[in-house]
Order: structure tokens, then C-alpha cells, then sequence
């Protein structure tokens, strides 16, 4: 199933993308989509009846905003230089085991929503991420089995970075993943049963029309399973906990002199296959 939300900024509607593109409404069915709907087979099987059999009404989609798929997402676990070919590209050694940063829930937006440049920022840089959203409450896993196991779906995320507050200013790199808007994530929340191998999506990111990132989820170091087991042996993973998997080559910061940051006014595209694409236009703070 495709799930999506739609409506203003925090009067969302829970909603179903049928298989020929037409909105259905779940409101009826569910109060919104969120861990507890994800934990609950039973609700799930009742979506799933009910669209087989027809009975969800349409909504016309023209002038909805598409909000974030995930309401009340608990915590946003982050995990930095997954990918072979961006370590190559930054310089990085591989590293032994997974970097593990956080992103507060507030970071979230809807896919098309503006993104904030902040205040003092020469360095806003993109990526583009599959998030992986949890389905079950994970702890002490023992296998990349049993991550898998644990995951209810699949998203398009944007991990949107600003360098200098993330790498020269000290401390961790939370400062620079933090800002305000820094986390579109959606159009969708696709249910994991849609994907079979997510080891097997193409990743692409656009900057004003030009491709700047074009990767698969095969080079990552720490494949989806494995990173959610790893995770789970440090904290309990709950019911709409997200997790950031990483971004392949292609940054801005990755790039010759003068890299190419991100300022206002410019167009961000990003896509992840099956799971939808985001459009977002940047503003300064």
C-alpha cells in the first residue's frame, strides 16, 4: 500500500494512492497514520479489505498539499557515510560500524514543502535518503532477518545538511542536521510488502534540472536489515520511529572548489524508485 497525508500543516487527512493514481480517503477507518496504525495488523487488513472491495471514497487531489506519510514519528535515527561511493568522494575511511547521529521530529515537512536556509549559512548541502520506518518495537535483534522483519515501510527522505555548522563548528554533527525544515520526507509511506529488495532502489537528486546524485541502495556499507538490528542494540525502536539510511555520491560538499551550496531560490528534485518523488524550493531563513 501507498499511504500518504494530505491537507494543511497539522490537519492532515490519513490517506490511500490506489493503483491508478486516485486519492482514497482513510479518515473513516483510521484516525491518522502513525506508529499505532502501523502496529496494528488488524487495521491495516481492514485498509486493505476495504480498498479491495471498493468502499473508500475519492478525494480530488487538485490544490492538496501532501504533508509528511508519518504523524507523531518518535524519534529519527540517522545514519551517516553508508554508502561506498560517498565515503570515496569525502575522503572518509569506510567505517567499521555504523555512525549513528539523531534528527529531532521537528525537522520533518511534507515533500514539496519550502526548506529553510538558515540564518548564516554558506554551506546548506542536499541528500537523498531511503527512510526506513518501523512497524514493530525492536530490541536487541539478532539478525539482519529480524531488522527486516521489524520495518512497516518505505520513504523518500531529504536530509538536508548544513557542513560548516556540521564538521567546523565543534562538538557533534547534530548542529548541522538540525535546522528547521531540514527533514521532507514522503510523498508516501509504502508498506514493505511493495518492496521486495531494498537493497535494490535507485536513488536521484536534481539541483535546478541538473542530476547531481544518481546511486542505489547496493553501496551501502551497512545494508537496511543490518542497520536496523545495529541500531536496535543501543536503543529500543518503536512503532513510527524513522530511520535515515544514508546518502550516496554527489553532495555538494563532495565537489571541487567552489562547491556548489545550495542559496535561496534554488529547486531541489529527489526521487527513490517506487517510492514517489519531492520537489522543494529553498528560502532563506
Amino acid at each position: 500500500m501507498k499511504l500518504l497525508r494530505v491537507g494543511t500543516a497539522g490537519r492532515e487527512r490519513p490517506v490511500l494512492l490506489d493503483p491508478d493514481g486516485t486519492l482514497r480517503d482513510l479518515s473513516g477507518l483510521v484516525a491518522d497514520i502513525d506508529g499505532t496504525l502501523l502496529a496494528d495488523e488488524d487495521a491495516l487488513g481492514r485498509i486493505r479489505r476495504a480498498a479491495a472491495a471498493g468502499e473508500l471514497p475519492a478525494l480530488e487531489a487538485a490544490g492538496l498539499r501532501t504533508g509528511p506519510p508519518l504523524a507523531r514519528i518518535g524519534k529519527i535515527v540517522c545514519i551517516g557515510l553508508n554508502y561506498h561511493d560517498h565515503a570515496r568522494e569525502t575522503g572518509a575511511e569506510p567505517p567499521a560500524e555504523p555512525v549513528v547521529f539523531f534528527k529531532a521530529p521537528d525537522t520533518v515537512v511534507g515533500p514539496d514543502d519550502t526548506v529553510l536556509i538558515p540564518r548564516g549559512s554558506v554551506k546548506t548541502d542536499w541528500e537523498v535518503e531511503l527512510a526506513v520506518v518501523i512497524g514493530r518495537t525492536a530490541r536487541y535483534l539478532e539478525s539482519a532477518e529480524d531488522g527486516l522483519a521489524h520495518v512497516a515501510g518505505y520513504a523518500v527522505a531529504h536530509d538536508v545538511s548544513e557542513r560548516e555548522f556540521q564538521i567546523e563548528r565543534g562538538g557533534t554533527w547534530d548542529k548541522g542536521k538540525n535546522c528547521e525544515t531540514f527533514n521532507p520526507l514522503g510523498p508516501w509511506l509504502v508498506t514493505a510488502d511493495e518492496v521486495p529488495d531494498p537493497q535494490d532502489l535507485s536513488l536521484r537528486l536534481w539541483v535546478n534540472g541538473e542530476l547531481k546524485q544518481d546511486g542505489t541502495t547496493a553501496e551501502q556499507i551497512f545494508p537496511v536489515g543490518e542497520v536496523v538490528r545495529y541500531v536496535s542494540r543501543f536503543m529500543t525502536l518503536y512503532p513510527g520511529d524513522v530511520l535515515n539510511t544514508g546518502t550516496p555520491a554527489g553532495v555538494a560538499m563532495g565537489r571541487p572548489e567552489p562547491k556548489p551550496y545550495l542559496r535561496a531560490g534554488d529547486v531541489v528534485e529527489l526521487e527513490v524508485t517506487g517510492l514517489g518523488r519531492q520537489r522543494q524550493v529553498f528560502a532563506q531563513a
